[in-house]
C-alpha cells in the first residue's frame, strides 16, 4: 500500500526533473554566453562598425564605407608588411616545427634523465614574451654578452650588428622566438606521440621497418591532428607577430621588420586613424580564418 502511494509522487518528481533539466542547462551556459557576448561578439561588431567610419579618435565618426578598405592597397607600408610577415611566418613555422619535433622525439621514451630534459626544454616557455624580447635585446646589444663571448672565443673580431641590418634583425628575432616556443610546441607534440599505441611500433619493428620508415608511415600519419593544432597555433601567432619586433627592432632598420600588426598599431595609436586600423584588422581576421580553414582541411583530410 505504501509503495502504491509513493509511486505517483516519484512519477511527478521525475517529470518535474525532466521539465527543469533544459532550464538548468541554460543556467549553466548563461555565464559563458554572457562572457562571449561581452568580450568577443560586441568587440567584433564594434570593429566592423569602426571600419565603416572615418574616425580620427577626436571628434564624431562619419560613415565612409568602403573608403577605409579601398585605401588599404594604397598603403605601401602595409603591402611591404604583408610580404615580410609571410616570409617570417614561413621561416618560423618550418624551423619551429622541425626543432619541436626533434625535441619531442628525443624525450619521447621514458629513460633516465628524460624528465629533467623535458623540464629544461619547456622552461623558456614559462618566460613572458615581452621579458624574452628584452632579454635577447640585451644579448644582442652592442658590446653585449653575446659579442663579448664570441670575441673571447675568437669567432668574431668586432661586435656584430645583430639588429642593425634587415636579415640580421629578422634572424636574430627568429632565434628568440624559437628559443621561447620550441619547448611549448614540443609538449604539444609529445602529448600526441604518447597517444600512439606502442603495439604499433613493436609490430612495425617485427616486420623489419627502419626508424625512418616508422617515422614516415606510422608516426606522422597518426600525429596529424596534433600537427594540425601546432601548425595552426604557429601560423596564427606568426601572422599576428608584434611584441618581438616592437621590443627588439621597432620595425627597423628602415622599416624592414615591420609586421602587419605593427602597421595596425601605427595607424591606430600613432596616426589615430581608428577607422583605417579597424579595416586592416578585419582584413587580417578574414585572412586568418580562411588560411586556418584551408590548413585544417589539408592536414586533416581523410581523418
Amino acid at each position: 500500500m505504501i509503495e502504491t502511494l509513493r509511486a505517483p509522487g516519484r512519477a511527478r518528481a521525475r517529470r518535474s526533473y525532466w521539465r527543469l533539466r533544459p532550464l538548468k542547462g541554460i543556467g549553466y551556459a548563461t555565464p559563458v554566453a554572457v562572457m562571449v557576448a561581452v568580450f568577443f561578439v560586441l568587440p567584433l561588431g564594434l570593429v566592423f562598425w569602426m571600419s565603416a567610419n572615418r574616425w580620427r579618435l577626436l571628434g564624431s565618426p562619419t560613415f565612409n564605407f568602403p573608403d577605409n578598405y579601398t585605401r588599404i592597397p594604397e598603403n605601401q607600408l602595409f603591402l611591404d608588411s604583408i610580404v615580410f610577415t609571410l616570409k617570417y611566418t614561413a621561416i618560423v613555422t618550418v624551423v619551429l616545427s622541425a626543432v619541436a619535433m626533434g625535441l619531442a622525439l628525443l624525450v619521447q621514451e621514458e629513460r633516465r634523465g628524460t624528465g629533467f630534459l623535458r623540464t629544461v626544454y619547456f622552461l623558456p616557455g614559462a618566460v613572458g614574451f615581452a621579458a624574452a624580447g628584452l632579454l635577447f635585446y640585451g644579448f644582442y646589444a652592442q658590446d653585449g654578452p653575446l659579442d663579448d663571448l664570441l670575441q673571447a672565443t675568437g669567432l668574431v673580431d668586432e661586435p656584430v650588428r645583430w639588429l642593425g641590418t634587415p636579415n640580421a634583425a629578422l634572424f636574430s628575432t627568429i632565434a628568440m622566438v624559437i628559443w621561447r616556443f620550441a619547448g611549448f610546441n614540443m609538449l604539444i607534440l609529445l602529448t600526441g606521440l604518447q597517444a600512439i599505441p606502442m603495439d604499433v611500433y613493436e609490430a612495425a619493428r617485427l616486420d623489419g621497418a627502419t626508424r625512418r620508415q616508422i617515422f614516415r608511415h606510422i608516426t606522422l600519419p597518426l600525429l596529424r591532428p596534433t600537427l594540425a593544432l601546432m601548425l595552426v597555433l604557429s601560423v596564427t601567432g606568426s601572422l599576428l607577430a608584434f611584441d618581438q619586433f616592437f621590443i627588439m627592432t621597432r620595425g627597423g632598420p628602415d622599416g624592414s621588420t615591420t609586421s602587419i600588426v605593427m602597421v595596425l598599431y601605427r595607424e591606430a595609436f600613432t596616426r589615430f586613424d581608428l577607422g583605417f586600423a579597424a579595416a586592416v584588422s578585419v582584413v587580417l581576421l578574414v585572412a586568418l580564418v580562411l588560411l586556418n580553414t584551408l590548413q585544417l582541411r589539408v592536414l586533416l583530410r581523410g581523418e
